[in-house]
């Protein structure tokens, strides 16, 4: 059995979104530089799928993420400054035995050739989840449940558990499913890309890049992309500044294997013109934005266009997380026109909720 159609609001429980995956200490450099040459670090955290939990809880959902972390330290930071966003953190295991993953990154953009990364993630307590160690009643206590290609690339253990998630069952909440495609974290040969696009087929809603799109699949395009991916009610391809591309089909009848039945639309809609601070957390905040106003019962072009806030509230701030706009303030933004939305260049401290009006130029 299917779970909910994605193209409509899903319906209410007591949990709007459980997201599932590793999240990590990270420790951000105190100037630009190489690793070698960088003196101290401060520390944050880092994980695509609580960066989404984060986002939700601050817009005023209620949130919860799941993972594994060490009982140690880092593990008790990860948790106390997750559930101080206000996501629920109940359901988070300890492991006894491996410890919780860290990071270290340069200032760099992570798009440019300097940007370095150095991972101790590997044997971490998230790379352990499994179909055997997870609590399947809270994962599946949602309206919504959050996935990413991140958590199938960390074991096998971790991608047995994916494809127990994505799998069709009585009861499956809507199931997200972002591509987040990251070469560097795979085995070795292109499993990568046959596993993420198997994920994808067996979700709800898929968020993708074109350009991960293209150095997973070698598929150029958002219509080649629907082609390959025609399962999922919506499928969100992602272009970065030239925007979202939104296929979204209808409640459909029969097997979830079959899109046939349900009448597709196809929803262009631009990206913001924002002041980048820091390239970093954009596209989780977009899913983030996304699924909010999913959950409201938005239309299409409105939830893309609460994605496309939400990613500039990041864009705007030196880190992966922010306060995101008071939901009136981003309604009002949604509600413009096209011309006007075109005309919106968002820069810092734009989300302020005591602004009198809209930040609203020109060129």
């Amino acid at each position: 059995m299917s779970g909910p159609a994605a193209g409509t609001a899903v319906a209410a429980t007591t949990t709007d979104v459980v997201c599932l995956g590793e999240s990590m200490v990270t420790f951000l450099p105190s100037q630009p530089g190489r690793l070698a040459d960088v003196p101290s670090f401060g520390r944050g955290i880092g994980g695509a799928e609580s960066n989404v939990a984060c986002a939700l809880a601050a817009a005023g959902h209620r949130a919860a993420w799941v993972g594994r972390v060490g009982a140690d330290g880092f593990g008790d930071h990860l948790v106390e400054t997750i559930a101080s966003y206000g996501v629920v953190t109940s359901a988070v295991r300890r492991d006894p035995v491996r410890p919780t993953g860290i990071y270290f990154r340069t200032a760099t953009d992570r798009g440019t050739d300097t940007h370095e990364v150095a991972y101790y993630r590997a044997g971490s307590a998230a790379s352990a989840m499994s179909p055997a160690n997870m609590p399947y009643e809270e994962l599946f206590a949602g309206r919504v449940l959050h996935l990413s290609g991140i958590t199938a690339a960390l074991s096998g253990d971790c991608l047995a558990l994916l494809r127990e998630l994505t799998a069709p069952r009585a009861g499956r909440p809507l199931v997200s499913f972002d591509v987040n495609h990251r070469p560097h974290l795979w085995r070795g040969g292109d499993a990568d890309a046959s596993v993420l696009l198997e994920l994808a087929r067996r979700s709800d809603l898929v968020f993708v890049g074109e350009d991960e799109a293209e150095e997973a699949w070698g598929i150029v395009g958002a219509e080649a992309i629907r082609a390959a991916v025609p399962e999922p009610a919506v499928l969100v391809v992602k272009r970065g500044s030239a925007g979202a591309t939104v296929f979204a089909s209808g409640p459909r009848p029969g097997p979830r294997s079959s899109n046939a039945g349900g009448a597709e639309t196809v929803t262009h809609v631009p990206a913001l013109r924002v002041d980048v601070v820091a390239a970093v957390g954009a596209g989780d905040a977009f899913a983030a934005g996304f699924l909010s106003a999913t959950l409201r019962g938005l239309s299409v072009r409105d939830r893309a266009r609460h994605g496309h806030l939400m990613a500039a509230a990041v864009l705007t701030v030196p880190g992966d997380l922010t306060e995101p706009p008071a939901r009136d303030h981003a309604d009002r933004l949604v509600a413009l026109d096209d011309d006007a939305w075109g005309r919106l260049r968002l820069g810092p401290g734009w989300t302020a909720a005591d602004r009198a009006s809209e930040e609203v130029r020109t060129p």
